[in-house]
């Protein structure tokens, strides 16, 4: 990039040093325990404040070349208290006390000086930099306090109406006042347009990082039905498989190892095996300890629910051979079942998606009564997926709570097969 003859600087210097600037207000009287809706009305107030700074000395170095000095005084008055004002809060982060004097300043400084001017007209419509105290206002604080600055900027409006009669003019010439009133309505609406687009851009950053947390929590159709209407969600699925896989011996390893070592070691197993979730376009449900949960077919209905749950099984086994996690080897039961089931989010509070019904259970069973590094599954999932997988009868076994069940283990996809992977 070539640099500037004059300056030596590269050209986007000015747009890096305004940016710089913009950053160093935003920190004015941030603190760390602030919210992000905290952080974001320092910020927006901060930089309406310090930002319009060069604007207000700008307009009293004008007047005072007009020969209007009393007019001079009013913007002058601000470009001193606001940098002490903000010294303030930057040593007290007290945002109620300076969010409360800047409106105030804001409000009142531009009515005094169309009072000092003579009028609307003879001050080429000033008081339009008071309409940003109700805007800001309604960006930063509730409703009611808004409609405290809205009503307090209509009665000045009033007040001025009745008295302009009575004003003397300041004797500005004529092309003076006509291009101050193109400066003062011009630099108003960039200032609004300015602040709406700053703060508008950081309410969908901070929103779209919490939809993206939501997302992580719930499926998607859930979360939707939440934000309208926060009830019991449950719906009955009637085909959807369900698979569980716990790592073996994990009670006596636990034992071994320190509390940050072991969770560690399960965030690095549970990241592998959430990203072949999502390859898949399954749904994670939750993870118990050492215990992780998947289901298909929930909460969005798919014909090979149980197909792609065995898929996702076989590609866990694979990722477990092939890898060491926390520098050890792990071994994994894994069972699964399908059937129907109840899906849903129950309670007010740390909502949480969740299966319930009979084949859940068996699934659950099928993984605590399975084998080490064995796939294994239910009748009700083998008719699902013998085209697909080849697998090996492992005769009945007595299930905890039910009668005898037929099994069997999964050894591996036909060779004709791929796997379900959805596009």
């Amino acid at each position: 990039m070539e640099q500037d003859r004059a300056t030596g600087r590269r050209p986007g210097w000015i747009s890096d040093y305004t940016k710089g600037l913009v950053a160093l207000a935003g920190r004015i009287g941030i603190d760390p325990t602030d919210s992000n809706e905290t952080a974001l009305q320092k910020r927006l107030v901060v930089l309406l404040s310090v930002g319009t700074l060069p604007l207000t000395i700008l307009w009293s170095a004008i007047y005072v070349v007009a020969g209007a000095p009393l007019s001079a005084a009013v913007p002058g008055l601000y470009s001193v208290i606001t940098p002490i004002n903000t010294l303030v809060f930057a040593w007290t982060r007290n945002l109620g006390f300076y969010r409360f004097t800047q409106l105030l300043l804001i409000l009142i400084l531009p009515w005094l000086l169309m009072m000092s001017l003579g009028g609307f007209k003879e001050s080429s419509v000033v008081i339009i930099w008071a309409a940003l105290c109700p805007l800001v206002s309604l960006l930063l604080e509730d409703l009611r306090q808004t409609m405290l600055w809205i009503v307090g900027f209509v009665v000045l409006l009033i007040v001025s109406a009745f008295l302009e009669p009575h004003l003397a003019p300041a004797g500005l010439p004529e092309d003076f006042v006509t291009w101050f009133f193109v400066l003062n309505v011009g630099t108003v609406i960039a200032i609004v347009f300015g602040l709406l687009y700053y703060f508008v851009g950081q309410r969908n950053f901070f929103q779209e990082r919490s939809e993206a947390l939501l997302l992580n929590i719930l499926p998607r159709e859930i979360s939707e039905a939440l934000k309208v209407d926060r009830r019991t969600i449950a719906a009955h699925h009637d085909a959807a498989s369900i698979l569980f896989a716990d790592v073996v011996d994990f009670t006596p390893m636990a034992a071994t190892m320190t509390p940050l070592h072991l969770v560690d070691l399960l965030n690095e197993v549970f990241q592998c095996f959430d990203t072949l979730v999502e390859k898949y376009d399954l749904e994670k449900i939750k993870t118990i300890g050492d215990c992780y949960m998947v289901a298909a077919g929930v909460p969005r209905s798919r014909p090979d629910h149980a197909t792609a749950l065995v898929d996702l099984a076989l590609d866990m086994q694979d990722a477990v051979a092939e890898r060491r996690f926390g520098g050890r080897e792990l071994a994994f039961r894994i069972g699964i079942n399908s059937g129907p089931v109840v899906a849903g989010v129950i309670g007010r509070k740390k909502f949480i998606y969740d299966l319930w019904g009979e084949a859940v259970n068996v699934a659950s069973r099928m993984e605590s009564q399975g084998q080490r590094q064995a796939i294994q599954i239910t009748r009700t999932t083998f008719d699902l997926i013998k085209d697909d997988f080849d697998c090996e009868a492992r005769g009945t076994i007595k299930v905890k709570g039910a009668d005898q069940m037929e099994v069997w283990h999964v050894l591996g996809r036909k060779a004709s097969q791929r796997p379900h992977v959805h596009r």
